[in-house]
């Protein structure tokens, strides 16, 4: 009864999900009946992209005149001249035309009244000088011209603050007046002209803010009708997923969970789509924007106009001194002609008729180069790419799977409505998925219960899309999951409730133990093994259904498993372990991961008492222990002769501290006196000392370089093990 009552239910979920669907589609298609696409090129097949973009193609049959006119947004307008193709079978296609504008702020700085950079009332006014106005202020009107602004610091409250007050200077039949535009009630510009600029700028303003879509015009020749196609790429929200998995409440072992999947789809376009083949793509194709639609303007630079030197004014000598003077005739020969005003002009030559410079020739034979490559071949291979443009998008559930290059994409067998600006929810996968239930522990949830979940297995076929999935277990509700990308026949975990009736306690033990030293190029290598131990002990608190538990343990790195010798499952960062629970009854784990590690540790100061204990347990052997002695002997004669150093340097500053109070002394009594000659006496004394204990010293510093040595020789090649 269980296994009828389960299955009617489920059937009664999918026939319900059917219906809604079947619901949905009809009166998304009655809403769009009003709004048909009546373009001679209807919209006959979109493409949804999870990149933010949508491929959208129009087919229909055009006759010779007919002129097809496409609707875009302005902020689609880029995007369709970026990507539009149109295959048309006779190449009759004469032109693709829509409104282009000067940028507004060109637009604006054209004007009589620049308001492009959007400025205040002063910098208007400013820019107004010498225009007749009439003003009014709160202290009367006035009448003028506009001579310039300029701004002011005036006081305000106590004059500890000032604030910058914007002046008008407006030259008056009685002088020039200085308004503050503060106290302005109106300006009225007398000049009829500057008016209707400005009222021109203000509606250029107006119409740059209200147009919100371009038209673009498709203009056909040829002869006779005949079919083409128009295909655009389009910003478009990313279409979204989200699943249904029913769980079979267990009573017969063959059945399987049952997953539904459905497309969240948004038409934020201006056009119905009414009939359209749809195919979602999961992949993510690069996408740009760039500005083709407003025209651009390049800086030029500025040259100076060519000029020629004015003629100098000349005196002439008479004709007889002129000629009696041959010096002056031949500087007149030689002297430079007058340079001439007429422009050079560059001979005409064979690179000239290949148009180098844009020549008529030039440019007719390029233009027609490049139209002889842009429709070459004849109108059989045309449409060969005319066909195949549209099997790129064929596929092979509600919607059939399929690869398109390298990407997976669902494709809808039936064609949908979906009205301007609505959204629907579409069923792209109804099928039995291969799925076990399961319990999954992980102590870093922070909780002391399993999650109830289910393992699924990918087996319908189709790939599966990141999106959330509703989990019912029979004809109930159970809980949420989520899930990421999963390819055909991969394997996914998913929670979707606390299992409450199973609960966990977990023990964490360490251990850190020397399993072996030695003596590695002057260094005591200390070989340590490290363990980590957790212990998991489980009741399963159910007393009819017993429990898959699998355990997650996160994998510490450079840690290898110790026990159990192999998990179940094996990720990059965990492991997981399988513990079947009977019901009404209790279960363990223990898992032990493990590594080795090194610890290098100077041969001398090495602690004796330690290295004994070792030795006696096994961890050290004889050779080594008598090495570190050895070493710590050499070191210990070493330490006697510093130990020698430090007194013989304590011993010299006694004596120079001594000496500088004999010398205070010696300064302040009589060079004939018992005390005078004993200071000298002790002086002379501490002198030979002195140089006792510089003798000394060196000698010691010598014995000491030699026995570091000694020690340092002794301990480079030591490898004792």
């Amino acid at each position: 009864m269980a296994h009828n009552r389960h299955r009617a239910n489920t059937h009664l979920l999918v026939l319900t999900a059917a219906t809604i669907a079947a619901l949905a589609t009809a009166a998304l298609g009655s809403s769009t009946a009003e709004h048909a696409d009546s373009s001679p090129l209807p919209l006959t097949s979109i493409t949804l992209f999870r990149s933010g973009v949508g491929y959208f193609e129009r087919n229909g049959t055009i006759a010779p005149g007919d002129e097809v006119q496409l609707r875009f947004a302005n902020d689609q307008i880029n995007d369709m001249l970026k990507s539009m193709v149109i295959l048309d079978e006779q190449q009759a296609l004469q032109s693709v035309t829509y409104d282009s504008k000067e940028p507004l702020t060109r637009q604006l700085a054209s004007f009589g009244v620049d308001l492009a950079d959007n400025p205040s009332l002063a910098v208007i006014l400013g820019r107004l000088r010498g225009t007749n106005v009439k003003i009014v202020t709160a202290d009367g009107p006035l009448s003028g011209v506009i001579l310039g602004g300029e701004s002011r610091e005036q006081a305000q409250g106590n004059a500890q603050k000032t604030i910058t007050v914007p002046f008008l200077n407006v030259l008056t039949s009685t002088g020039i007046r200085s308004v503050n535009l503060a106290t302005l009630v109106s300006v009225q510009l007398e000049s009829e002209t500057l008016n209707g600029e400005l009222n021109k700028a203000l509606a250029a303003l107006a119409s740059h803010t209200a147009d919100r879509f371009k038209t673009v015009d498709l203009a056909f020749g040829g002869k006779g009708p005949r079919a083409v196609k128009v295909a655009y790429v389009n910003e478009m929200p990313i279409w979204k997923t989200s699943y249904r998995l029913v769980l079979p409440d267990g009573a017969t072992a063959s059945e399987k969970p049952l997953i539904q999947g459905w497309a969240i789809v948004e038409n934020t376009t201006d056009d119905d789509w009414t009939g359209v083949q749809l195919a979602l793509v999961a992949s993510q194709p690069v996408s740009f924007q760039m500005d083709l639609s407003e025209p651009l303007h390049i800086d030029r630079m500025t040259v100076d106009v060519p000029m020629v030197a004015g003629a100098a004014p000349r005196i002439y000598q008479d004709g007889d001194a002129f000629a009696a003077n041959k010096k002056l005739r031949a500087m007149a020969t030689a002297a430079p002609a007058a340079p001439s005003a007429a422009p050079m002009r560059r001979k005409a030559g064979a690179n000239d008729a290949a148009g180098e410079f844009g020549g008529a020739g030039g440019g007719g034979g390029m233009a027609g180069r490049a139209e002889s490559d842009a429709f070459s071949g004849d109108p059989e291979s045309l449409g060969l790419r005319f066909r195949s443009l549209g099997e790129a998008m064929e596929g092979s559930s509600v919607a059939g799977g399929g690869e398109v290059g390298e990407s997976f994409q669902y494709k809808l067998k039936d064609p949908i409505s979906i009205a301007r600006q609505q959204s629907a929810m579409l069923p792209i996968l109804t099928s039995p998925i291969e799925g076990r239930r399961v319990s999954i522990f992980n102590r870093a949830d922070g909780i002391s219960h399993p999650m109830r979940g289910v393992e699924i297995k990918n087996s319908s076929g189709l790939q599966l899309i990141p999106g959330p999935i509703a989990v019912f277990d029979g004809s109930s509700y159970a809980g949420d999951a989520e899930i990421g990308y999963l390819t055909l026949n991969d394997t996914r975990l998913l929670a979707y409730a606390v299992d409450l009736a199973v609960s966990a306690a977990v023990t964490d033990e360490s251990s850190n133990t020397v399993r072996s030293i030695a003596i590695v190029d002057g260094l005591v290598e200390q070989t340590h093994k490290q363990v980590n131990t957790l212990s998991f002990a489980f009741v399963n608190k159910d007393e009819t259904r017993e429990r898959t538990l699998l355990v997650e343990v996160a994998k510490q790195q450079e840690w290898q498993l110790a026990a159990p010798a192999k998990p179940a499952q094996e990720t990059s960062s965990l492991y997981r372990f399988e513990v079947t629970l009977p019901e009404g009854e209790s279960g363990t784990l223990v898992v032990t991961q493990e590594r080795t590690a090194l610890q290098h540790l100077a041969v001398v100061g090495y602690d004796m008492p330690t290295l004994l204990h070792y030795a006696s347990n096994g961890v050290a052997s004889a050779e080594v222990v008598a090495a570190i002695k050895r070493a710590g002997e050499l070191q210990g004669v070493i330490n006697a002769t510093t130990a020698q150093i430090a007194r013989l340097e304590q011993e010299r500053q006694a004596i120079d501290g001594d000496q500088n109070r004999i010398r205070q002394n010696m300064s302040s009594i009589s060079h004939d006196t018992d005390v005078y000659r004993r200071y000298l006496a002790k002086f002379d004394e501490q002198e030979s000392r002195l140089e006792a204990i510089r003798t000394e010293d060196a000698h010691l510093r010598t014995l000491l370089t030699t026995q570091q040595e000694a020690l340092g020789a002794y301990i480079r090649g030591l490898r004792v093990s």
